[in-house]
């Protein structure tokens, strides 16, 4: 450790309070690590096109950008680089980048010895590399599965901006594995922290499979209708209750209602308590594309409920223990999930079993575990 009063400890993300996992892990790590005796500063490149409400934050919070920098597209041939507009255009948001990578610095050349740059996110690393972090540990992240990031846009970027960053940080050790195989050899892995422990879990006594994440592509919550369509009358007591919001939500409505689902689906809308979302549940389901080390599927075992989840990840494989805590699907394969959900909501004594073992087996990431990690990691890349 840095002197007894802990390091200087900088978060630098696409945006402060942008809607999703990312910005929730960043301002938990950043709670943690001040909690800890650290100083943390998080930063934001630009605001977000749907913040989420943070609440008073305990550390200093910037966002570099008021006003979205350009989008520029890549120049294509002989005309694209002659465009005088496309040009101007490149020239003012490098120019741009240039001014807010100063403001980086400026921050960065406060900080004390032992100071640490965490980019949660890769479109953010693109100002940090403009900056000065000498005298800096920078580690850069992926909050995705390597599988998943191979299919964007993001997995060149990854690539080509974290190859000189001190360590470049997956979710689990099967995905950094699989980007050292990509030449990334700076690649190690930490799993995120558990959110939360409710000192009461779910009774697990109403008839209800609760489902929580934005209501877009990635979370496949078109999938999970389709599953929810085969399970639905097999168990016409139950209910799906669908928590989030987001822009597949108007969709998503019209195919509830064209399978025949809106008497018992409930669209939940998003919510500040997901505890209490969770506590009113008796099964999670998780019916995501693809996904990092999803927050909510440790919140739901956190909770006591026993999930049904795609195997859309290796961090799902790394929570979820197969037949003991939880029951995995095959990606995409929605009438398999059906019958995983089936078989939890027509077993109360197997929900219970699993619901029990999933509370105590997702402790194995609680906060003081995945600190101390980060901690000795700071210590070891320090030397």
């Amino acid at each position: 450790m840095t002197g007894s009063a802990g390091r200087d400890i900088f978060f630098v993300s696409n945006s402060v309070d942008e809607l999703g996992g990312v910005t929730s892990w960043s301002h938990q790590m950043a709670r943690l690590f001040t909690e800890r005796g650290h100083r943390v500063h998080v930063v934001g490149v630009t605001e977000p096109a749907v913040p989420q409400e943070l609440g008073e934050v305990p550390y200093p919070t910037t966002t570099l950008y008021d006003v979205h920098p350009p989008k520029v597209r890549p120049a294509r041939g002989l005309g694209g680089r002659f465009d005088l507009a496309s040009r101007r255009l490149r020239a003012e948001r490098a120019a741009g980048m240039r001014e807010k990578a100063a403001e980086l610095t400026a921050l960065f050349r406060a900080a004390r010895p032992g100071a640490v740059v965490i980019v949660t996110q890769v479109w953010a690393m693109e100002w940090v590399e403009l900056a000065d972090t000498g005298g800096l540990t920078v580690i850069g992240m992926s909050h995705e599965s390597f599988e998943y990031c191979r299919k964007t846009s993001r997995f060149r970027r990854v690539l080509e901006h974290y190859r000189d960053v001190d360590r470049m940080l997956a979710l689990t050790r099967e995905d950094a594995d699989l980007w050292i195989r990509e030449g990334l050899n700076n690649a190690s892995f930490m799993p995120n922290p558990l959110p939360f422990v409710p000192e009461v879990p779910s009774p697990r006594t109403g008839n209800a499979v609760v489902s929580v994440g934005r209501l877009s592509d990635q979370k496949g919550i078109d999938m999970l209708l389709d599953a929810w369509a085969e399970v639905a009358p097999l168990h016409p007591g139950w209910r799906l209750r669908i928590y989030g919001s987001g822009e597949d939500e108007e969709i998503l409505r019209k195919q509830c209602t064209a399978l025949g689902l809106d008497g018992s689906v409930d669209w939940a809308g998003r919510t500040n308590d997901v505890p209490g979302a969770l506590r009113g549940g008796s099964v999670f389901v998780l019916s995501s594309r693809g996904e990092g080390f999803p927050l909510a599927l440790m919140e739901a075992m956190a909770t006591g409920l026993p999930c049904a989840a795609f195997d859309c990840a290796p961090g799902v494989r790394e929570i979820v223990r197969d037949g003991e805590d939880g029951l995995l699907a095959t990606l995409g394969n929605t009438g398999e999930l059906a019958r995983r959900l089936d078989t939890l909501m027509s077993d109360k004594a197997l929900r219970d079993s699993m619901g029990e073992a999933a509370r105590a087996n997702v402790q194995r990431f609680t906060t003081d575990e995945v600190v101390r990690r980060w901690e000795e990691l700071f210590a070891f890349l320090e030397r």
